[in-house]
């Protein structure tokens, strides 16, 4: 994801390129930039997983209008636990200290909190399969097991953020 970080720092002024030249100064203005890096690297996330579930509310819809209730409950489910993690990486801290604060995040920890991020925006792509999967399955006997597949990813991406947390909470 160093391609994120890239275009932050590219896009600096030359006011910046300047005062990255002071001694002490450029590690600031190059955790300020990875701090920009994470909150765009995070809005993308938000979004993507934004889009994965509005499509689990539309299916919901479907489903309710065709009188396949049975269902509703279990991709409410889903549902809920995507908005969970959603709101938390929207809310989470930017793995970032600032210049004046008491906790200090170096660049190889805050690396690793980036990482994190970025393994969390791949992993939307197996959300949405699962989402997929489960648009292809309806009116078969394999619906039931899709529901079951994304409830459980879903649970794990908040769990897995939870982790992420406790990763930002241990450098401090």
């Amino acid at each position: 994801m160093s391609d994120l970080f890239d275009k932050v720092t590219s896009g600096q002024d030359a006011l910046t390129k300047l005062i990255g030249k002071i001694p002490g100064f450029k590690g600031y203005i190059e955790r300020s930039s990875r701090r920009s890096a994470d909150k765009l690297l995070r809005d993308q996330i938000t979004n993507r997983y934004s889009i994965v579930r509005k499509r689990v509310g539309e299916i919901q819809q479907d489903l309710a209008s065709s009188g396949d209730l049975m269902y509703l409950d279990d991709l409410d489910t889903a549902a809920t636990k995507l908005q969970t993690f959603i709101d938390k990486v929207s809310g989470a801290s930017y793995g970032y200290s600032g210049f004046f604060d008491a906790i200090k995040i170096n660049e190889e920890e805050l690396a690793k909190i980036y990482e994190f991020d970025a393994a969390l925006l791949e992993s939307a792509d197996e959300v949405g399969r699962a989402v997929e999967n489960i648009e292809a399955s309806i009116g078969t006997d394999g619906l039931p097991a899709a529901i079951r597949h994304l409830v459980g990813l879903s649970r794990n991406l908040v769990s897995t953020f939870d982790q992420r947390d406790e990763v930002v909470s241990g450098l401090s």
